[in-house]
């Protein structure tokens, strides 16, 4: 089995990915700033590497430690950032300037195989700084000579998310929940689906050099998330549809308050888009990886 490079292992996603890589025999090793926790099991059996991924000498150093057998698996992704052109510094470095550092490292390394996480809907031409520094990073992998494969989900839904779960909590404690862009539309696959995805392709080398879309078997307007995540926790709330510009209005005063904003004006410029499977898109969960997916309703 390949050891393997997860980066962002820490995450959501990288705990999914973590638990199904060490179930198939890989060893993982998860770089990070912090130390690894006590409460994730995982941790304790991989070799968590301490450290600033954004320092190229560490990247280099974690590249260095899998051999050049080893994939490397970059997970990293931020939901927020301050307004820039084309988009914020903190979007520029996670998205951007990371993924021309780990293309650096692997090559300096003899590394080939980069399974990477972008995003529907990523566009360096698109609404968002969101979209456009995803854009941007895949268009770094792409352009590289590594044996690259491109993940490009829409929502990622489980019972750790930040998306499914932040609507519940608005609905325990608010009676009605104004909302912009009610009638955007997303379609949420499960976070162990990805996952599954992302393993299955380390041994399926007709996946090098591809983008796969990865979505669930339903789209759903942002409205129909809202009522069905307050059901899931018996409370039920209507919507209040807001007009575009109170609901620009209202991501302003979220970004004012302390802590990550519950949503932002570049959230919104994200929502301009339907995050659903294109007209004539293939979902690579089924066609390709032979994944039944998750639906957002068995969501326990």
């Amino acid at each position: 089995m390949a050891p393997i490079l997860l980066i962002g292992g820490s995450g959501f996603v990288g705990r999914a990915l973590t638990a199904r890589l060490m179930a198939l025999g890989h060893t993982v090793l998860i770089p990070s700033r912090h130390d690894a926790p006590a409460r994730d099991a995982a941790a304790s059996q991989n070799h968590w590497l301490k450290g600033d991924i954004h320092n190229p000498d560490f990247l280099n150093f974690c590249c260095a430690s899998v051999g050049p057998q080893g994939v490397v698996v970059n997970l990293v992704g931020l939901l927020h950032d301050t307004p820039g052109v084309p988009y914020g510094a903190q979007f520029r470095a996670a998205h951007v300037t990371l993924v021309q550092s780990i293309i650096d490292a692997m090559e300096q390394q003899g590394l080939r195989r980069l399974l990477h996480m972008s995003a529907l809907g990523a566009n360096s031409s698109g609404p968002s700084m969101y979209q456009r520094s995803k854009g941007d990073g895949e268009a770094l992998v792409r352009s590289s000579e590594l044996d690259w494969t491109i993940f490009r989900p829409s929502v990622i839904f489980g019972l750790e998310d930040n998306f499914i779960n932040l609507f519940a909590k608005l609905s325990r404690f608010l009676p009605l929940v104004p909302l912009a862009n009610a009638d955007a539309r997303f379609q949420p696959v499960a976070v162990n689906d990805v996952a599954e995805a992302f393993a299955r392709s380390i041994t399926l080398p007709d996946t090098i050099g591809k983008s796969f879309d990865l979505v669930g078997p339903q789209a759903y307007t942002l409205g129909q998330l809202v009522q069905l995540s307050g059901r899931r926790i018996g409370h039920q709330r209507r919507i209040i549809p807001l007009p575009g510009w109170v609901g620009q209005l209202q991501a302003r005063l979220f970004e004012l308050m302390p802590g990550t904003p519950l949503m932002s004006r570049d959230n919104i410029a994200s929502m301009q888009l339907d995050n659903v499977l294109p007209v004539g898109g293939v979902n690579a969960l089924t066609q390709v990886f032979g994944i039944t997916p998750q639906s957002l309703e068995s969501l326990a």
